[in-house]
């Protein structure tokens, strides 16, 4: 079972999961999680829970606990915030490279799903008639302790796009397409290393050529420690294939040790 994953207290998440019922033919069923109805279409279940997604580390074992399976991937529907109040639609894993600032633990990566995470921004980009940003983000912000794949897609980035029709529509009928197709593609995929929190040389990479990112290690969490660029790409469920460093937009020590590990691991160096 895949399972989309909302929360009452995110207008953006039940903006999405309101599209979602509207559209996609999911209906009320009579299990019920964290005390809330659970929807379904198919073998895709719609769960709602009362707090903040970010700070549900474990849910994969909750599920189970509850609904007595365990999900094949996990869609989180969310907002994304910023000080700039950017209208986007953006997708991402989560996970810390560091200390835990909002949810997950320290130094703790989330799995990715870099297939799926790709077609959402494919499919973003070929829906967005609002001329809306559409991007990567990096990786951050929990649960980070998961052991399913997992990725956000979010509406961000104030109230105003949180509540936008058009947009809550936008990702409803993104993630339905990525469940669908998502065990269907195929895509070299890499670990990114480098940029700015919005990802710009991954995100037009992916637009533009095959290549598809899991885990991305923007410049501010730089430098990284071995282990951490070791785990994130053992924490990709798919095989990476290549380690993307985004040259300028990296510290001399991050990218000479990106290199020196993909020389090491024997994957691709794509240095952009």
């Amino acid at each position: 079972m895949d399972v989309i994953m909302t929360t009452k207290v995110d207008l953006a998440s039940m903006n999405i999961m309101k599209k979602l019922i509207e559209n996609f033919g999911f209906k009320e069923t009579d299990m019920v999680f964290d005390g809330n109805p659970v929807y379904r279409n198919g073998k895709t279940l719609i769960l709602t829970t009362n707090d903040e997604m970010i700070y549900y580390d474990n849910l994969d074992k909750t599920i189970e606990s509850q609904l007595g399976f365990k999900p094949e991937i996990i869609a989180f529907a969310s907002r994304h915030s910023s000080k700039q109040k950017l209208p986007a639609l953006t997708t991402h894993v989560t996970g810390n490279w560091g200390k835990a600032m909002y949810g997950g633990k320290d130094g703790s990566l989330a799995i990715a799903v870099p297939s799926a995470m790709k077609l959402a921004l494919l499919k973003m980009n070929e829906l967005n008639d609002l001329g809306w940003t559409v991007c990567y983000e990096a990786t951050h912000h929990g649960p980070s302790e998961l052991d399913v794949p997992s990725f956000f897609i979010e509406i961000g980035s104030s109230e105003e796009e949180w509540v936008n029709d058009r947009a809550g529509e936008i990702i409803a009928e993104t993630i339905v397409h990525v469940l669908d197709n998502y065990k269907r593609v195929k895509f070299k995929v890499a670990v990114g290393i480098g940029g700015g929190h919005y990802a710009p040389k991954q995100t037009k990479r992916a637009l533009e050529t095959d290549l598809a990112f899991g885990h991305i290690a923007p410049k501010y969490t730089h430098p990284l420690p071995k282990e951490m660029l070791i785990k994130a790409i053992k924490r990709t469920v798919e095989k990476v294939d290549a380690v993307y460093v985004d040259w300028k937009g990296s510290k001399g020590e991050t990218r000479q040790l990106a290199k020196g590990l993909a020389e090491e691991l024997g994957l691709e160096f794509i240095r952009d």
